[in-house]
This record gives C-alpha cells, structure tokens and sequence, in this order.
C-alpha cells in the first residue's frame, strides 16, 4: 500500500465534471484507490461516491492505492488532481 496527502485545488472541488476525469483516471488501474478526507473514505473508480463525498476546493485529502499497479496508480491520481482535472 502506498500513500499521499494533497491539496484539491480546482475552484469548485470535486464535483461531477472533475470526478468524473479523476475516475476515468483511476479506472484502468487493477489497484484499489481511495480518497479520504476527514472521516469520509472514497472508492475513485466511482463517480458517485466522488461527489457524494462533497469534497470543496483546499480540502487535503489522502490518496491510498493498494494492489500490484499502486505507485503508478497514485502517480496518476496525484497528478490529476494537482493538475485541477482540466479546470
């Protein structure tokens, strides 16, 4: 398992334009990836529980990716999240 803790920096956070491209981002990895933020605990291959988590622009957030393709997972899922998922 591996780990990182970032920063949401796109202006209106995580909802469904932006979590969409973080799942479409995370779906061909094989590793499970979550997203926790407070005491909520985020599957990212799911579009809905991305928004359902409500998470808002500056939230740190940890990313946790477990399984044989992690460090790449976390890479991706890092850096579109610091890239603002196009916005």
């Amino acid at each position: 398992m591996v780990s990182q803790k970032v920063t949401v920096s796109n202006p209106t956070g995580l909802h469904a334009r932006p979590a969409g491209v973080l799942a479409k981002v995370a779906a061909p990895f094989k590793s499970d990836i979550f997203i926790f933020a407070g005491e909520k605990k985020v599957q990212v291959k799911s579009v809905l529980s991305i928004m359902a988590a409500a998470i808002k622009k500056g939230t740190e957030v940890e990313i946790q990716c477990s399984g044989e393709d992690e460090e790449a997972a976390l890479k991706a899922i890092v850096e579109a999240l610091e890239g603002g998922l196009g916005e």
